[in-house]
């Protein structure tokens, strides 16, 4: 500030309230419009640690996570940033894989850069427990739920999922609906399969379990698991699957044995993976996960908890799942 003032000949306190954009002063619009040129030619910036300091405000979030190259990862942080942008904050991103160990350096170096709360995105919809420190800040969980119940998270309407997926095959006339879901002991499996059940009692279908099988979350699972389904002597007519790569092995299932999508077989996936659903032939109807908007309600929560002093709420925020319609049904 001290070499603007001397290249447009004004005193340091009248720098400091253009640059502070003060608009109570007696500085006229001459020279305020000189003064912010010479700081352009001079390269002015603000020193953002003693500012912080003075204010009592950093404007920066935290967000560690293990899923930045996942197809899914970059929404949950676009979300994020989208938002803590429009708050007028500054998204510092730290990428852990999973490790603990990771995580625990992570919380570190971003709670050294003074951030003022912090978002955890986890790429699978699970229970975890969080270290110690990061306890120092608000902080909200993405995807994910506090095994102690002490955070606030933001998670996948899984059960509501389950249930329009289900329900747009009862639309469709199907009575028969095979469900390949993902391993039984995950939280998304037992969302998915519950609304699977209640679409089912909603339509006065008595739910069939040999119906129902499981799967790795991969092509492979899902064609070795359609194949056990359409191998039956009364195979299902529909199949709602846990994921799009499922979906993915199930076309392949049904087409080897010459059946045709959705005249013989209809099906539903979950996820909307953009690289696979839309690109399916015929495309594939699913269901999305809201990855943006789990990331934007995150940092909402989150404003509201650094702004409080204390996170607002400490129990789940679900957001729903919308079903995208394509061709498959």
């Amino acid at each position: 500030m001290g070499d603007i003032a001397r290249r447009v000949g004004v005193s340091r306190t009248a720098v400091s309230f253009v640059l502070n954009n003060r608009d109570d002063t007696s500085v006229s619009p001459a020279t305020r419009e000189r003064v912010l040129r010479a700081a352009e030619e001079l390269g002015y910036r603000p020193h953002a640690a003693a500012r912080a300091l003075a204010a009592q405000r950093s404007g920066l979030v935290g967000l560690v996570t293990e899923i930045v190259t996942s197809p899914f990862g970059m929404e949950t942080v676009k979300g994020a940033q989208d938002r803590s942008w429009q708050d007028g904050n500054f998204l510092l991103i730290a990428a852990t894989e999973g490790d603990p160990e990771m995580e625990q350096a992570a919380i570190e170096k971003l709670l050294e850069q003074r951030v003022e709360g912090l978002i955890y995105a986890s790429g699978s919809h699970r229970e975890v427990t969080l270290p110690a420190i990061a306890y120092d800040v608000p902080t909200v969980l993405v995807h994910c739920f506090d095994a102690q119940g002490r955070l606030p998270s933001i998670v996948p309407d899984e059960e509501g999922g389950g249930h329009s997926a289900t329900q747009r095959l009862l639309e469709a006339g199907h009575r028969r609906i095979g469900l390949i879901n993902l391993e039984p002991d995950t939280t998304a499996a037992r969302g998915r399969l519950a609304g699977y059940r209640r679409a089912l009692a909603e339509a006065g279908v008595v739910p069939d379990d040999d119906l129902v099988v499981s799967a790795d979350s991969s092509a492979d699972g899902g064609y070795v698991a359609a194949c056990d389904l359409l191998d039956r002597t009364e195979r299902p007519t529909a199949l709602f699957c846990g994921t799009d790569r499922i979906a993915m092995g199930a076309y392949d299932a049904i087409k080897e044995r010459g059946l045709s999508i959705p005249a013989d077989v209809a099906v539903v996936g979950f996820d909307n993976q953009e690289l696979i659903a839309a690109y399916l032939r015929p495309k594939l109807t699913t269901v999305a996960l809201p990855f943006h908007q789990m990331g934007t309600r995150g940092v909402e929560v989150l404003g509201a908890a650094i702004a409080g002093g204390q996170p607002v709420i400490t129990e789940q925020v679900t957001i729903g799942c919308p079903l995208v319609e394509r061709s498959s049904v």
